[in-house]
């Protein structure tokens, strides 16, 4: 396996403004959340989760998400994805600007059934629908896989069954393909051989890889994903995040995190210490407890490390 620091060419994608805000208890105002989205941007993150079209009554951290939308220029939109389980949410978010969609449903029925509402077959069915209203608006959609390695209801997913739905001809038209660990119970030997075959059946799909850190292997399990084949890994700031409809599922592998461990070409010691401190800010602000460890670190090491973190800065 590569080292950290000699990793093949990867993108962070951060997925606070949607996983890692689904289950905290604190709602950012639209204004914060455009602030932190520009943040982001700035100090180097790739690309960005920016919000969600799930139920706003069962998720109301994410209510506001297409008012975030509206705020944001076509040049940000571009480097932006929303959540959406239908063809219907595609419609809506394009009416308000967005044209990068995260379409998502569970390889298990159970999952799929408590999270959005139907069976996996019939999020599958409606995937070509929403393919098309993608591409009236010149737009691009992800297949985005949920419970790929286990489900809280289910127990171990079949890698076949993913590589089967990934080889399914209605995933048509989707431009990547994004394998979540869902629950964080994935070890880096399952992420490299699940990721290894979605990369065999591809076909010139982009692979991107969303894990959770609820045993501890988030950023092992990140490089694993990158040295099978995928070219995008998901990470939130101070490891926020959960599934509301996942029992077990902790936090997101941390941005700062995977930040500290892959030193990708967008980001600078500088770049990182704005980031730790935006995190800091961030889980403050929210009541949350600081989950990167990479954070906690910097916070601890002395002036002379070049990846240390003034606390007192602004």
């Amino acid at each position: 396996m590569n080292s950290p620091e000699n990793v093949p060419m990867v993108k962070i994608r951060d997925v606070t403004l949607r996983d890692g805000l689904q289950l905290t208890g604190g709602v950012l105002s639209v204004d914060s959340k455009v602030a932190l989205f520009r943040k982001l941007l700035a100090n180097g993150i790739d690309e960005i989760e920016l919000g969600s079209m799930a139920r706003p009554d069962l998720v109301p951290p994410l209510a506001n998400s297409l008012e975030v939308v509206e705020q944001l220029s076509p040049e940000e939109l571009e480097k932006a994805w929303i959540w959406v389980a239908t063809p219907r949410h595609v419609s809506r978010a394009a009416a308000a600007g967005a044209r990068n969609f995260q379409y998502c449903f569970s390889v298990s029925d159970s999952h799929n059934k408590a999270n959005i509402g139907r069976s996996t077959e019939d999020s599958l069915d409606a995937l070509p629908e929403a393919v098309k209203n993608c591409e009236e608006v010149d737009g691009k959609i992800q297949l985005c896989l949920a419970t790929s390695f286990t489900c809280p209801f289910e127990g171990t997913i079949s890698e076949d069954r993913v590589v089967e739905i990934v080889s399914d001809k209605r995933t048509k038209g989707t431009c990547d393909i994004v394998i979540c660990d869902t629950i964080g119970q994935a070890t880096p030997s399952q992420v490299s051989s699940l990721i290894s075959r979605v990369r065999d059946v591809s076909a010139g799909r982009r692979i991107v890889y969303h894990g959770h850190d609820t045993w501890g292997l988030g950023v092992a399990n990140a490089l694993a994903a990158i040295n099978a084949g995928a070219t995008v890994v998901d990470g939130a700031l101070g490891g926020l995040g959960g599934c509301p409809f996942a029992p077990g599922a902790s936090g997101n592998t941390a941005t700062e995190d995977l930040l500290y461990a892959f030193r990708t070409d967008t980001m600078s010691t500088e770049s990182f210490g704005a980031l730790v401190l935006a995190g800091e800010e961030l889980i403050t602000e929210l009541g949350e407890e600081n989950q990167s460890r990479s954070a906690k670190g910097a916070f601890a090491s002395p002036e002379s490390y070049k990846w240390a973190v003034d606390g007192n800065k602004s």
